[in-house]
């Protein structure tokens, strides 16, 4: 598959409310998607995983922090970098607010512990 313009890749997350993330299986190896909630500012990329610290994918990212992210088509390969730091976790926490209300991330999200952050570049 041909690899999107970075421009390409952007503008598809602009349009979109989720996307599908790959992991590596900390077990067994295997690559593993799920989809997820995100929000994107500038060349940051920013993901909540819905029971913190206890999210599945989370704690493959903690073992291999290669994280291929796929909107609809356009794929890329990125380093995910988790945060357990409380202020960078409040500052994702309000922009998933702001981004799809604050009623419904108090609905699905049931831990807030953690964050992961995704540079584009």
């Amino acid at each position: 598959m041909p690899n999107p313009t970075k421009n390409d890749f952007k503008d598809r997350l602009s349009r979109y409310r989720q996307i599908k993330i790959s992991v590596i299986g900390r077990k067994s190896g295997t690559t593993i998607s799920v989809p997820v909630w995100f929000v994107l500012e500038g060349e940051k990329l920013y993901l909540l995983p819905v029971r913190g610290s206890d999210t599945q994918w989370y704690k493959n990212v903690l073992k291999n922090p290669q994280i291929r992210i796929d909107a609809r088509g356009a794929e890329a390969k990125f380093q995910a970098v988790p945060t357990t730091e409380a202020n960078a976790v409040k500052s994702v926490i309000e922009k998933f607010r702001e981004k799809y209300g604050a009623g419904d991330v108090k609905k699905y999200y049931s831990k807030f512990d953690v964050a992961v952050v995704v540079q584009l570049t």
